[in-house]
């Protein structure tokens, strides 16, 4: 019962095939593809700009927190 076996798939691929024709078989394997495709590539699109915002997060915080030796360069700078 872990998946489907061997015998499972050739009859699921004999229904497909009298369904579907063996002329419509090659389009709906190439529109298939061709929808994976796509969607993986909105997938990196998503992962890039999540990226982006986490820098944008990061840098956003070290500017709010700074760098310890700028601060105090800035204030001695106003002390002078």
């Amino acid at each position: 019962m872990d998946g489907i076996s061997l015998p499972q798939i050739l009859i699921i691929g004999l229904i497909v095939l009298i369904l579907f024709g063996s002329k419509k078989l090659p389009e709906f394997g190439k529109s298939i593809g061709k929808s994976i495709r796509s969607f993986k590539e909105g997938l990196n699109e998503i992962d890039a700009e999540a990226k982006d915002v986490s820098n944008q997060i990061t840098q956003n915080e070290q500017n709010k927190t700074g760098d310890p030796t700028k601060q105090n360069a800035t204030k001695q700078s106003d002390k002078a």
